[in-house]
This record gives structure tokens, sequence and C-alpha cells, in this order.
């Protein structure tokens, strides 16, 4: 009981964040246009920060790289599987499925949690994953639906690079998985400035969530947003158990790869919808209801595992 009040503890709070967040916009002290400036924050300085910071703490292990592979590899199965379900059911169901089923919120979600509750090594494991991840939900899994889709968007690599190199988290992940394979160590003085801007990641991103958070539901659209979040879950169960019982890597690696199993759907995954043209406002029900799902699975995960 004494290991299980604090996570407990801890999710509380990160749920109140969030709650603090959704509140405050109801109230109208938060706009629709302050999510995506603290999303700005979040994403080109302080998750930035926090990836500098707790890099510059472990020692890199090979092994570790693994975790990009891993990262993709959970996405391209989510992927095929998005597709898979819809066999015999038009090309907007499968782009869609392919689109909301697939990607990882690992930096405005999981990254929180992990930067919670397990160390740095946990921290760069998480961050490596989301580098495997962000190839997908960046470029990849988007491509691929507007070909399902007949739309004339065609893969190139090019295209691909531009777009996750673009991303100042992503440019943060490489630079610094280069600098510690090379056992580089960066200024005292960066460190410490890293450190504490780092540190407010956490509350920014799940405050940011709050904001962000909104549930327009039709009645007609229940069944297929309980199916696909069954199938999320559903998944992220095996893969969870995968990971820690039969992965070669440390505890702490293990731990990480758990929860990454349980984040919430990728937040990109409603915009591109809509580039899709298809259903923006039931993409937006699951992404924001994959959260509440989140928070319920990984807070059990962490009750059992740590």
């Amino acid at each position: 009981m004494a290991a299980i009040l604090p996570v407990f503890s801890r999710a509380f709070a990160f749920v109140m964040i969030i709650v603090v967040g959704y509140v405050l916009k109801c109230r109208g002290f938060f706009h629709a246009k302050d999510f995506f400036m603290i999303s700005k924050i979040v994403i080109n300085i302080t998750l930035p920060s926090a990836i500098i910071s707790n890099f510059s703490k472990i020692t890199m292990e090979k092994s570790l790289l693994l975790m990009c592979v891993i990262g993709l590899l959970c996405n391209v199965f989510l992927v095929l599987l998005g597709y898979v379900i819809n066999l015999g059911k038009t090309k907007e169901d499968k782009a869609f499925d392919m689109v909301n089923l697939s990607g990882y919120n690992v930096g405005n979600f999981t990254m929180p949690f992990v930067q919670s509750f397990l160390g740095p090594v946990g921290f760069a494991a998480t961050s490596l994953f989301d580098a495997g991840n962000a190839v997908m939900c960046t470029g990849i899994t988007y491509s691929l639906a507007s070909a399902v889709m007949g739309t004339g968007n065609k893969i190139t690599i090019k295209a691909v690079l531009r777009k996750l190199f673009s991303s100042v988290p992503f440019d943060s992940y490489v630079v610094m998985t280069t600098l510690t394979i090379l056992n580089v160590k960066l200024p005292g003085v960066i460190i410490d400035f890293t450190g504490t801007v780092g540190g407010a990641n956490a509350f920014l991103a799940l405050l940011m969530l709050g904001i962000g958070f909104e549930v327009n539901m039709d009645k007609g659209k229940v069944a297929r947003i309980i199916k696909l979040l069954a199938l999320r879950y559903g998944t992220a169960v095996l893969f969870s158990l995968a990971f820690f019982f039969l992965m070669p890597f440390s505890l702490e690696v293990r731990q990480a790869l758990a929860i990454l199993s349980f984040g919430p759907v990728s937040s990109v995954s409603p915009a591109f919808t809509g580039n899709l043209g298809g259903d923006v406002e039931l993409a937006s029900a699951v992404n924001s209801l994959s959260i509440v799902s989140s928070i319920i699975s990984i807070t059990i995960a962490l009750i059992i595992i740590l």
C-alpha cells in the first residue's frame, strides 16, 4: 500500500492539472489560441530542454538505440491493423482507422509520467522510442493513408526527412543521442539552464492537454469510438506484457516501454484526418477519450510495475 500511494498521488496531481486547464478554458481564462501558444512553448522550449537535461545524466548503451526501431514497429503494426480490420469496407474507413488507431502522444503526455516516475535511463528510452514513433506520425502514416484514399500523395524520403528535422524535439533527440554515444559532455551552465526549463515541461504539457480537451460526440458514433479504443488498448496490453516480461533490457527500460504502450493516440491525428477529408469531430473525440483511457491505464501499469 505504501508503494501504491505515491503513484495515486502523482497521477491525481496530473489529472488535476488537466482538469484545471479544462475548467479555466470553460471559464474563459484560456482560449483556443492559448493551446497553440503553450504547445509551441512545450515543443520548442521545455521538451527539448528536458531531453538535453536527462540525456546528459546517462551513459548511452548501444542497445537503447533499438527503442527507435520498437517505436517505429509499434506504429507499423497499428497502421496495418487499422487497414486489415476494414477489409471489405470503404477506403475512407481504412484511412480513418490507419491514422486514428496508430501513433503515440509521447512528448506531451507519456513523457511527464516517465519524467516523474522513472530515472534518466527510462527517459532516454522513452525519447528514443518517440524518435521512431515520430518517423511514422509526422509523415509516413499520413502518406500511407493518402495512398489508400487515392489522393495521389506519395511517400518521399525528402518530404519525410524535411518534416522530421523541422521538429525541435526530434533534432534534440538526434543531437543528444549522438553526443551521448560519443561521450561528449555539455558545459555545466547549459545543463543547469535546461534542467530548470525542462522541469516545467510536465506541468505545461498537461495544462495544454486540459485546454485542448474536447469531446463533442454524436451518439451514432459511440460504437465506432468504443471499437477503436478497445482495439487500441487491447493491443497496448499485449505490447506492455511482451515488453516487460520478454524484452532483454534493464528493468527501467522495460518499465518505460510498458508505460509507453498505453500512451494516447498521436495529437496530430485529427489534423491529418481533416487533410484526408475525414470525420474530424470523430477523430477529436477518439483523441480526447484516449487521453482519459491512458491516464487510467498508465496509473494501473505504474502500480503493477513499480
